[in-house]
């Protein structure tokens, strides 16, 4: 195990850290940096073969040229996608042969968002394959804390290895590469500030209760309606509500409808419980409940969770994803959690047979808080 190596024996060998003293390998053995004897054993690395771009100009200028043109088309992309964002209509359609009709929106700026990240992607390790120094290197283990000379040699290799990159010879790869990142960042601001699309819309703001379904650019007339237990679909009078209960009601004839049922019910779901009256504390102008029985959208107001979790004793309702908690008895105000607003009250009355009806919609948006809502 201690046989000599014939390849070494009798050679100078330098540390390549700098550190110590040449010391001959004739015992196999050599002093490393730190002066400490180790057993000299061959790294085992493959030899260096050179690269075509290491050969000649020609083809390192042919390699810097392929690799702007990858920055090129991450820049290309980058602009596509913001003119995308600008001119494509959320809500416009389009066929693709094999898979159907898409969001045309989300289509375009997914494959031009995609085509930005490639090229920055595919050229960056081009880049690093053709130009970039690939030889292995070995270096002695040198103390923790190097020498002021080690410190300033370390500096001087940092700025070496930027002239080796040739960034600072191939200007068309820096500028196509400043220009890529940077563009780039251009629909990261634009998603953060404009949320990928319209904002909110007037979605979050209508519901069925304002009068039926509400579609795009629809304003629908208030109507009264019944509220009706969830899923029965049978309506409630007001006797019918006990102290310390919990309905889920929707509003009269959402159950009817042929399409967009459930997006319609993730708006309108709402929450009906009867408490004493003497123990409610509106802060509201007027009496929103009837008899101490009082309706809250059932959407938490953090994001979108159902809130059904009603504590009979507290008059607390708990919304089980992130634990946000509304009093009922001040307006369902939050009394604990990361939700930042209450629980949005639909105004009830009853009818003439004593059914319990809405007396108006909601005057908030429901479901989750946004910076800005429609």
């Amino acid at each position: 195990m201690n046989e000599q190596d014939p390849t070494t024996a009798g050679r100078e060998v330098t540390p390549s850290s700098g550190h110590g003293t040449a010391v001959r390998l004739d015992d196999g053995h050599h002093v490393g940096g730190g002066g400490i004897p180790e057993r000299f054993t061959n790294p085992g690395l493959p030899t260096h073969v050179p690269r075509m771009a290491d050969l000649t100009e020609e083809a390192a200028a042919r390699a810097e040229k392929q690799v702007a043109a990858l920055f090129s088309l991450s820049i290309i992309a980058t602009v596509l996608f913001v003119v995308f964002y600008f001119l494509v209509d959320i809500d416009q359609t389009v066929f693709v042969p094999g898979i159907g009709m898409m969001n045309a929106s989300h289509l375009s700026l997914g494959l031009t968002l995609a085509l930005g990240m490639l090229g920055i992607g595919l050229g960056a390790v081009h880049w690093a394959k053709t130009l970039m120094p690939d030889e292995e290197v070995v270096e002695d283990r040198h103390p923790m804390r190097a020498s002021d000379e080690s410190r300033a040699r370390v500096v001087s290799e940092l700025k070496g290895g930027g002239e080796s990159s040739q960034i600072t010879r191939r200007p068309l790869i820096k500028y196509t590469l400043g220009g890529a990142l940077g563009l780039f960042a251009v629909p990261l601001l634009l998603q953060v500030g404009g949320s990928m699309g319209k904002l909110p819309q007037k979605s979050l703001s209508l519901t069925f209760w304002n009068g039926g379904p509400s579609g795009p650019g629809e304003e629908p007339t208030f109507k009264s309606m019944r509220l009706m237990k969830d899923p029965e679909n049978e309506p409630i009078k007001a006797s019918d509500i006990t102290i310390g209960s919990v309905v889920h009601v929707l509003p009269e004839g959402l159950l009817d409808l042929e399409h967009g049922v459930l997006e319609e019910k993730a708006k309108a779901a709402v929450l009906l419980m009867r408490l004493e009256e003497e123990k409610i504390q509106s802060q509201k102008e007027k009496d929103w409940g009837y008899q101490g029985i009082v309706a809250y959208s059932k959407i938490c107001t953090h994001v979108g969770c159902p809130v059904g979790l009603y504590e009979q004793q507290t008059h607390h309702l708990l919304c089980p994803c992130h634990q946000s908690t509304f009093d009922v008895t001040q307006d369902c105000k939050v009394i604990f959690g990361p939700a930042k607003r209450p629980l949005p009250q639909l105004k009830i009355t009853v009818d003439d047979e004593g059914y319990l009806v809405s007396a108006q919609p909601f005057r908030e948006a429901v479901g989750p808080s946004f910076w800005e809502r429609g």
